[in-house]
């Protein structure tokens, strides 16, 4: 039963895999149709680059749900990796953008005074690598965690079992009452075994 469950979850996600690789590379192919000749479409080819990129980091996580698991952001991840990326790459974005867009003047300067503009400008020839990875990595940040299951609820006790109990237990109640009262009783000492006389004075 185990490796029949395992292959279907690696039949799962293999096509799922597979699905999201086409539908990256659709997304790759329509940002050729878009350019660079301007800002607004440098931007917009890279969003959609990126686009390629998530689709591939969320198909894991997406396959991951054949198990029964569901999805959720990694805060941990989100802080220590995706927003170290965010700042390196749209900061060589920014200086590299063609034109004069926005922030671009200034991001060039502040690479300047820090001489890391050949480094800048060598990184930026891999434009769409970088929106790639950026998008990958956004993906990452999520990942799937078991669904809580609900502990079963005991079944409510029918009012004649209930009621069956307490006329099971009168006759003890009633022997216990006699010995505050202090009477003379039989107390039974074991099955098969003889009844001595019993007195609580």
């Amino acid at each position: 039963m185990g490796l029949r469950r395992y292959g279907l979850y690696d039949t799962a996600r293999g096509l799922t895999t597979v699905a999201a690789a086409g539908a990256a590379g659709v997304l790759l192919w329509a940002a050729t149709l878009v350019g660079q000749q301007t800002d607004g479409r440098f931007w917009a080819e890279m969003a959609i680059v990126a686009g390629a990129g998530l689709v591939i980091a969320l198909s894991q996580v997406v396959g991951g749900w054949t198990k029964g698991l569901r999805l959720r952001m990694s805060p941990g991840t989100f802080a220590l990796a995706f927003l170290p990326v965010l700042v390196v790459v749209g900061w060589i974005l920014m200086a590299t953008q063609p034109g004069h867009g926005w922030h671009e003047g200034t991001v060039a300067s502040w690479s300047r005074d820090i001489a890391l503009m050949g480094l800048v400008h060598d990184l930026a020839l891999w434009h769409g690598v970088l929106a790639f990875g950026f998008g990958l990595v956004l993906g990452l940040s999520f990942d799937s965690v078991p669904v809580p299951v609900e502990a079963p609820r005991a079944a409510p006790i029918p009012a004649t079992a209930a009621a069956d109990g307490r006329a099971a237990t009168e006759p003890l109640s009633a022997e216990r009452r006699e010995v505050g009262t202090g009477r003379r009783r039989f107390v039974p000492v074991g099955r098969g075994t003889k009844n001595t006389p019993s007195s609580m004075d």
